[in-house]
């Protein structure tokens, strides 16, 4: 179906005149901030061709002859006769307004210092009637109703005040009159709202708000001008009106274009709410604090200014507080069949969600929506009826959480839905309580079940219906991939890590066919002596598309497929491999390899480890087995088996990423381990955690336990690991991780190298 609104063939691109214009206006700032030209030359010449480019638009738009009307008015109606000649004065009285302020600009430099205020406030104040007079004719798409306009004047007034006490602050205090200074400071905050409520409104993208926005900015310009000639400011603050003043002319004739042109109207876009709660509190926040640097006092003006912020505010939250959830009037079901939207927390189907979301959106505060999805983490259930009855039990829990103007939607035996006219900030809260709530214990046919569950959150006003429909089920997927039982927040980052998590797994398998891995090895060093006694072999997948990809990445990926046991053969057989060409001659080295869990307890990995053992010629001494203790905990019997088994055959066993807590501690009496591998954080003389190492050392004298300290990457490191007692040593300080061949020229190095 073609689109109502051509959007990409009615914008038009900024031509070469405007880019010209824009350049040669920077040119002229910088001169003008090098003091390379004189600021009022500079205001001059840059107003005069800006306006000079806006007023010939303008011009050939007062003189053209009328367009026809749009297709969706009548040739014979009224809009349609009287359009044209609504075109042409508007296109006058904006030329005329545009050029007013551009002659303004001009005449400033000719003018005596004594007279340059009356001449600006001369141009301001004539600018400003012709503005007045064109800018209700300007065409527009949509009159919002009165219900609406007072909220709008409610919000502004609110975010105007708080622009109007940051002007106050911000204006020179001894050079001006307290009059005088006041009314700058309104003007200033009523134009930066104007241009605020213009460039966040429903209608931002009409001509009719690019030319409210235009004339906001041009007075704004014109203000500037006609304050600081009184003031103490420099003559080089003159170069702050340029900005305003450029842009606003050539916005002016933007937008007057679009508005005169017979293109139907662009569709309303969500009211971006943020930046007028925001921008002003911003703007009065940094003002006081400016004011507090300079040491002076607050003064009258001040604090009335801040105390007439209370009464919109509390008028504000009145009139949303009075209005119906609209999400409720414009998503009850149609369907028969559907389920009944009066009775209180009955959930919507999919096609009332996205009506819900779609008239959210344009509220005030859009809120929130929050996909949860649900897993049963305990045994299997004996039959379907518990899989409902745990479901039933679930949103009977979620109901109790939620707010009673929050809507629940598309449940399904894997999770639901929940829109919430909250805030994200709140709604993140609220996921965190229905994360709480729902992984309790379940007690349903004499059985206790667990479930584990994931939450997805997305603000509504970040697209369409569909769009936040798929951003919230994003964050769940990623909440998901992450081990569940968390909220997460959906933002682009995001969106880039699930594209990145969807090329892992295309790419992943097959990897060991396609040759894609590759071993690098690090060389351990006995701490006494620099001697080199062995090396770890370190997992690196080369693949064409994503480049070198490290194991902290791919491995969760390759367990969650499935396949990680098929890497960990390959990687103790090139491992051992790589150790019987070193071991050929005199030198005795150990091999240091990593598994995880779930390959230690596989049934036939000790049988398969010595198997390799076997094939390669290699004594069982010479292998060390090497396994997080992070991840031991949930496996430790098992665990606990299989280095046994190990120990039996003559493998070595060694626990990395040790954390030296209490829990860590009591556990390595049951932990059959040969090696015990500690982080720079307990050898490091600076760290507060540094007593905690001759812990860890008289532990391990009375266990048998030999210390390798890792991640040494300075020599005060590798020498706080030779004082702590530990014996051997790895890092970037003592050797790189690097290939087969540079390895075996490092070991050159070393006339003998024993175990």
């Amino acid at each position: 179906m073609p689109l109502a609104y051509p959007q990409h063939a009615s914008i038009p691109r900024p031509s070469r005149l405007d880019v010209l214009v824009l350049a040669a206006v920077t040119l002229l700032l910088l001169a003008g901030a090098l003091g390379r030209m004189p600021a009022l030359a500079v205001v001059a010449l840059a107003a005069a061709a800006s306006c000079a480019l806006a007023g010939t638009r303008l011009s050939r738009l007062a003189a053209a002859p009328p367009l026809p009307a749009p297709a969706q008015v009548p040739a014979r109606s009224r809009a349609a006769r009287r359009r044209p000649a609504a075109s042409r004065r508007v296109a006058v009285l904006l030329d005329a307004a545009v050029v007013t302020a551009g002659l303004t600009a001009a005449v400033l430099p000719l003018a005596g210092p004594g007279h340059r205020s009356a001449v600006a406030v001369a141009g301001l104040a004539a600018a400003a009637a012709l503005f007045v007079a064109g800018l209700p004719a300007v065409p527009r798409s949509s009159h919002p109703s009165a219900r609406a306009r007072l909220r709008g004047a409610v919000d502004a007034s609110a975010a105007g005040l708080g622009l109007v006490l940051a002007g106050w602050l911000l204006l020179p205090r001894d050079p001006l009159d307290p009059s005088v200074r006041l009314a700058v400071a309104v003007a200033l905050g009523g134009l930066a709202l104007a241009v605020l409520v213009v460039l966040t409104g429903p209608h931002r993208r009409t001509g009719a708000a690019r030319c409210r926005a235009g004339a906001a900015l041009t007075l704004s310009g014109l203000v500037l001008l006609a304050a600081l000639p009184a003031g103490a400011a420099p003559e080089r603050a003159a170069l702050l009106s340029v900005p305003p003043l450029v842009g606003g002319v050539l916005l002016t004739a933007a937008g007057a274009r679009r508005a005169t042109r017979p293109e139907p109207a662009p569709p309303e876009v969500p009211t971006t709410v943020w930046p007028r709660a925001v921008v002003p509190a911003v703007a009065a926040v940094a003002a006081i604090g400016w004011q507090l640097r300079d040491g002076g006092p607050p003064d009258l003006t001040a604090i009335l200014l801040a105390l007439a912020l209370a009464p919109p505010l509390v008028l504000r939250d009145l009139l949303r507080s009075d209005e119906p959830p609209p999400a409720r009037a414009d998503a009850a079901p149609e369907r028969s069949g559907s389920t009944d939207r009066s009775r209180p927390g009955a959930p919507l189907d999919r096609p009332a969600l996205l009506r819900a979301l779609a008239a959210l959106r344009d509220a005030p505060a859009p809120g929130a929506l929050l996909v949860v999805d649900l897993h049963n983490a305990g045994p299997a259930s004996d039959g379907h009826q518990v899989g409902e009855a745990v479901l039933a039990e679930a949103l009977r829990r979620a109901r109790a959480v939620v707010g009673p103007r929050d809507l629940f939607a598309d449940v399904t035996v894997t999770g639901f839905t929940v829109v919430t006219e909250a805030g994200p900030v709140l709604a993140y809260a609220l996921g965190t309580r229905l994360l709480g709530a729902l992984t309790q214990p379940y007690e349903v046919a004499g059985a206790v079940l667990r479930l584990r569950a994931g939450v997805g959150l997305a603000e509504i006003g970040n697209g369409g219906p569909e769009d936040v429909l798929r951003q919230a089920d994003l964050a769940r997927r990623r909440a998901v991939q992450l081990g569940r039982d968390r909220v997460e927040w959906y933002d682009a980052y995001l969106e880039e890590q699930l594209v990145r998590r969807l090329d892992l797994e295309r790419e992943l398998p097959g990897a060991v066919a396609r040759g894609e891995l590759d071993l690098v090895y690090q060389p351990v060093l006995d701490l006494a002596d620099g001697q080199p006694v062995g090396a770890e072999a370190l997992l690196r997948w080369r693949n064409p598309v994503l480049g070198t990809v490290l194991p902290a990445e791919f491995l969760p990926v390759a367990e969650d497929l499935d396949i990680v046991g098929e890497l960990g053969c390959w990687v103790l057989d090139r491992a051992c491999r790589q150790l019987a060409a070193w071991s050929a001659g005199s030198r005795q080295l150990w091999m240091a390899v990593n598994v995880t869990v779930r390959e230690l307890t596989a049934p036939d990995f000790v049988p398969r480890t010595a198997a390799v053992l076997d094939a390669f010629g290699l004594t069982p001494e010479q292998l060390v087995v090497e396994v997080a203790e992070p991840r031991v905990g949930a496996e430790l019997p098992t665990v606990v088996a299989r280095l046994a088994g190990l120990r039996s055959l003559g493998v070595r066993t060694a626990l990395d990423d040790f954390r030296a807590e209490h829990a860590s501690l009591a556990q390595l009496r049951r932990l059959p381990i040969d090696l015990l591998k500690v982080g720079p954080q307990l050898v490091d003389p600076a760290d507060p955690q540094r007593p905690l190492i001759d812990v860890v050392v008289n532990v391990g004298d009375r266990l048998g336990l030999d210390i390798v300290a890792e991640e040494l990457e300075s020599a005060g490191l590798v020498d706080g690991a030779r004082r702590a007692g530990c014996r051997y040593g790895q890092g970037f300080a003592l050797a790189r991780p690097a290939t087969a061949e540079r390895v075996e020229a490092y070991f050159e190095e070393f006339p003998t190298a024993s175990r």
